[in-house]
């Protein structure tokens, strides 16, 4: 008993079970999909507790890690990505979909997971911030030159970021400030752990078709998804460190530059162009759980990887 109460709250086991779930059974996902974004309001105002107020009383110390989380998101990710996009990918509405990811900020889920990995959750919540205000004026513009106009709605955009980062940090500020942080902490882990639960299963699951019957179909998104998480993040980490920048700070800098918001590339790309388009951004969804889980390992390992 003691054991399986150890596994239901290991987070390795539980994102791995909702992997393996979805691919058996995906008949609960669209039901869960409702959930997700509400979930996500859930993880992010935890991990947003822990960030202090006075972070935000000097606005010149925000200048800095907004502009590495734009430098990390679009510059290097986003550069990646159109780079293997334009060696590897010649199907066209393929070729869309990375466009896409390339495009979106990077995904709301770097700060619980900076949070996971002990890193620094403040300086990844400014880089993610600072992201996606820049996304609203980087999003059009690479849109309109990869793919042509009118594909991007800057107030959806605006909506996401209010929902996912602006209203769980009011929250965060609330429960902090009528001293709710103490009945909370105990619970901050296994309400983490089984949101992600919720929200791996719903991705896997609402796509398990395309894993199952056209494998085939994945080869190249999969060697991109692969080539952007785990070698680049491996790249990220050396030249981390040879340039000696704190290991807390290095773990926030390796997932902004390694993690796209594959909810929201998916989303676009099924209500502007196709289900095919949305695939880029579904296999690398199921890559970003396997990378976490592997980082996780690694981690407590011993090993000095973010």
């Amino acid at each position: 008993m003691t054991k399986m109460k150890g596994l239901l709250r290991n987070r390795d086991f539980i994102m791995m079970v909702a992997l393996v779930m979805g691919l058996i059974w995906g008949g609960a996902a669209p039901w869960s999909e409702r959930a997700t974004l509400p979930l996500l309001m859930v993880v992010m105002t935890l991990a947003t507790m822990g960030v202090s107020g006075s972070t935000f009383r000097s606005p010149k110390d925000l200048v800095a890690p907004a502009l590495a989380g734009i430098v990390m998101n679009y510059l290097v990710l986003g550069g990646f990505l159109l780079a293997l996009n334009a060696l590897l990918i010649r199907d066209e509405a393929l070729q869309s979909g990375f466009v896409l990811l390339a495009a979106v900020p990077p995904a709301v889920a770097v700060i619980p997971f900076t949070l996971f990995l002990h890193g620094d959750s403040t300086f990844s919540l400014i880089g993610t911030l600072g992201s996606y205000l820049g996304a609203l004026v980087i999003m059009p513009v690479m849109t309109v030159v990869f793919l042509g106009s009118g594909f991007v709605d800057p107030g959806k955009l605006t909506m996401i970021m209010i929902e996912l980062i602006l209203l769980p940090l009011i929250l965060s500020r609330i429960l902090l400030r009528f001293k709710m942080a103490p009945r909370i902490d105990p619970l901050k882990g296994t309400l983490t752990n089984w949101s992600f639960f919720v929200l791996t299963y719903t991705i896997v699951g609402l796509n398990r078709e395309v894993f199952l019957t056209n494998p085939l179909s994945l080869v190249s998104p999969a060697l991109i998804a692969i080539a952007s998480t785990f070698v680049l993040g491996w790249v990220i980490e050396g030249v981390g460190k040879a340039f000696r920048i704190p290991q807390k700070t290095l773990v926030g800098l390796v997932l902004l530059g390694t993690l796209k918001n594959y909810g929201l590339a998916g989303g676009l790309a099924l209500s502007l162009f196709s289900r095919k388009t949305a695939l880029p951004a579904t296999v690398s969804a199921v890559f970003m759980i396997t990378y976490i889980v592997y980082l996780q390992l690694m981690k407590r390992s011993g090993k000095e990887l973010p």
